[in-house]
């Protein structure tokens, strides 16, 4: 059996003389004999090769299809090559392809299906598991969990749609082969899955020293620095690479930043869309699978960004962009064996999503580069993520609460209209509510209702204390290892509780040197620096009301058609942000006052934004709280412009603050009502409506509504800063 697993391996590889890694073969033995492993691994071991090859000897022996579950299906297309040159047909079921499901679903009930490959998430569809799961429950062959530490508690990226796995495990019949794995699990990580998975796991581990991997940490405090340090690196390192951020805002930034200095890069992020100018790019790929351009168009935004994401790894695997500048949603599963240099913008929360990433470089080349930087925004946003990671408890009381007065259950949306709660608070506190056993919440149709397992219910909070704590014991972590001065692939493993600790002998530490200059040139910092400040951000306008009503007195409902919407307007900056969010914010809490040189810099943003057709006037958003902070600069403003300011709008209702609004419907609702408007202070002609800060955007939008509908022709909304939850 093991010459005939290897002569599948040599024909997936196209390598005549390639050989199992250590572990590899052990491990399909078993999974051949009916057991039950969790296969700790580094990446790029060849994990997926595992299952391919025992599904494959498993189908030849007469077993049903092998049952996949991971989070990664988008990012495995090179190794589904590999599965189909062996002859294993593999299909997926994810949110890129809803065009091809009923043919998937055909091909399993005839069993032409070698092993199906779906999302976690697929598990809480009903449809999924009524038209999919359920009629080959009884025959599947193999039950694999790819990236199984998510099933932990403790586990770095805990999903609670893995809970639901466990559920599925245990009503396997027990002689169904199971296995799970992952590259990124310690000591307390491991025992945790193995619990959860049932007894008789075996526990298969490998160390994790990757012997081409040159690791380099740099402590780089300004934005504009690091910027400069990529823009003269990047082009001297072999190859391609990825750019890690922290956040989709620094993704678009760098990649442009990158671009404007010559270097191929693109963004890549969970919800990443195609611009303009990716018209051909996106044209061609359509043709290649068989989508028309009006069927694209028709989908989504989910559906375009997946597909967008497959073009981006296409781009990156064919060699046609030098890096792209990524979040960590190119992180786990993502294989391109000759990625030259990893290089994080900004510092991991974890010494475990590090390892992670940073792996993706160095599989099959002698030399790689993974450089880490530290910045001096590192720690707020690792702050904001720990703090975020689960739902609290008062989110929790208050859905079950109107779930339990409500006849018939809510939609999301009706939840938003009784709910001072924001799309993205629900959804999540739901979605973990419906993962629990037994769940309090279930789904009917589209409306949640409590269950009996509501009453009385009790979110876990100590557990959730306890992690955090871990959590900030992990970045506390990161922080040591930018400091070590040891050897820094040692510091990983052990962190990791590798079984295999050593010095590597090619990192920075060990070298007892830098092994790429930490110097950056000065007229490069200068012109990031300048390019920062100059990252305007656009301010779509938006093109429908929230539903339920939110504006009675104003009657604004359903679409905002051509006679009340705003204008695209701008943002001079990201609030507290390195290049003008910091003077924004101190002249808004600290002087009261907005310094000139932020006049300066929107007179400069409106010569290069060249709006059309061109204002003839400014106005503001009043406040009673600082009745004269954005009159003041909007006045100012008016007079650089040379155009007349106008106080068109009074503001008549002392409501709550915006940013304490959670979502659409409240934050329209909050605004009903607030704003009146003097006829005499309207002109017909094109205006700018100036405030200093903006977050969702309903105030601009019922601003300029009201404007319009006084006679204004066109409204540009233009704000000194837009406003990010984690900087606030």
């Amino acid at each position: 059996m093991r010459a005939t697993a290897l002569r599948y391996l040599r024909g997936a590889l196209n390598q005549p003389t390639a050989d199992f890694r250590p572990g590899q073969w052990e491990s399909i033995q078993a999974i051949l004999e009916s057991k039950r492993l969790l296969v700790v691994e580094r990446t790029g071991w060849g994990k997926s090769m595992v299952y391919f090859l025992a599904t494959r000897l498993l189908r030849n022996a007469g077993a049903g299809p092998s049952l996949l579950i991971s989070p990664l299906l988008a990012l495995m297309r090179n190794q589904l090559e590999a599965a189909a040159r062996i002859g294993v047909k593999a299909e997926t079921i994810n949110s890129s392809n809803p065009q091809d499901r009923a043919r998937i679903e055909q091909a399993l009930r005839d069993n032409q299906v070698d092993i199906l490959l779906v999302s976690p998430e697929r598990l809480a569809d009903d449809a999924f598991v009524q038209n999919v799961l359920s009629p080959i429950a009884d025959r599947v062959g193999l039950f694999v969990v790819d990236e199984a530490h998510c099933i932990s508690d403790w586990g770095h990226d805990f999903r609670p749609d893995y809970r639901r796995i466990v559920r599925v495990l245990q009503a396997l019949p027990s002689n169904i082969p199971v296995l799970a794995t992952t590259a990124t699990a310690n000591d307390r990580v491991v025992r945790d899955v193995m619990a959860q998975l049932g007894k008789d796991i075996t526990l298969v581990r490998g160390p994790l020293l990757r012997e081409s991997l040159k690791l380099q940490n740099i402590t780089m405090p300004s934005p504009a620095a690091r910027m400069a340090w990529l823009a003269e690196t990047i082009p001297t390192l072999p190859n391609t690479g990825i750019v890690y951020v922290l956040t989709k805002r620094d993704a678009e930034r760098v990649a442009e930043w990158l671009r404007i200095v010559g270097i191929s890069a693109r963004a890549y992020y969970s919800g990443v869309l195609p611009r303009p100018s990716d018209g051909a790019l996106v044209d061609n790929a359509l043709k290649q699978r068989g989508i028309a351009v009006e069927q694209f168009n028709l989908y989504d935004e989910d559906v375009k960004s997946a597909l967008f994401r497959e073009v981006l790894e296409e781009e990156l695997l064919a060699n046609r962009v030098k890096a792209l500048v990524s979040t960590v949603a190119l992180g786990m599963g993502f294989d391109k064996p000759d990625l030259c240099f990893v290089i994080h913008f900004q510092r991991p929360s974890s010494v475990v999503h590090y390892y992670q990433q940073v792996g993706r470089a160095g599989r099959a080349v002698e030399e790689a580069y993974g450089v880490l930087f530290h910045g001096e925004e590192d720690d707020a946003i690792a702050a904001y993520f720990i703090k975020n990671a689960f739902p609290p408890q008062k989110n929790v009381s208050q859905i079950l609460e109107a779930l339990d007065r409500s006849e018939g259950g809510l939609s999301t949306r009706q939840m938003e209209k009784c709910l001072n709660l924001s799309s993205g608070q629900i959804k999540q506190t739901l979605k973990f509510l419906s993962a629990e056993s037994p769940s309090p919440v279930t789904k009917i149709d589209n409306k949640w209702v409590a269950t009996p397992a509501a009453k009385g219910y009790m979110f876990d909070q100590s557990l959730v204390e306890e992690i955090a704590t871990i959590r900030h014991l992990e970045q506390r972590q990161m922080q040591t290892y930018m400091r070590h001065q040891g050897c820094l692939m040692r510091f990983l493993g052990e962190a990791l509780d590798d079984p295999d600790v050593r010095d590597c002998g090619k990192c920075a530490g060990c070298q007892g040197r830098p092994l790429l200059s930490p110097e950056y040139n000065r007229e490069l910092t200068n012109r990031a620096a300048i390019f920062i400040k100059r990252n305007f951000q656009p301010l779509s306008p938006k093109k429908k009301w929230p539903s339920y009503g939110p504006l009675p007195i104003y009657g604004f409902t359903g679409m905002i058609g051509d006679a009340f919407i705003a204008q695209e307007g701008r943002a001079l900056s990201l609030w507290r942000d390195a290049g003008w969010g910091r003077l924004v914010a101190d002249g808004k809490y600290v002087h009261g006052r907005f310094d000139d040189s932020l006049v300066t810099a929107c007179v400069t943003m409106i010569r290069e934004w060249r709006a059309q057709p061109y204002p003839q006037w400014v106005t503001c958003i009043p406040s009673l709280k600082h009745p004269d902070l954005v009159p003041d600069f909007a006045r100012r403003l008016a007079v650089a412009l040379g155009l007349e300011f106008k106080p068109a709008l009074s503001k008549v209702v002392d409501n709550p603050e915006q940013k304490t609004q959670a979502n659409s419907y409240q934050q329209a609702h909050n605004l009903d009502g607030v704003f009146s408007v003097d006829p005499a202070n309207v002109s017909a002609t094109p205006c700018f409506l100036i405030d200093d800060m903006t977050d969702s955007g309903w105030t601009f939008t019922v601003a300029a509504a009201l404007l319009r509908r006084e006679g204004c022709q066109a409204v540009f909304p233009l704000a000194l800063a837009l406003n990010s939850p984690r900087m606030d």
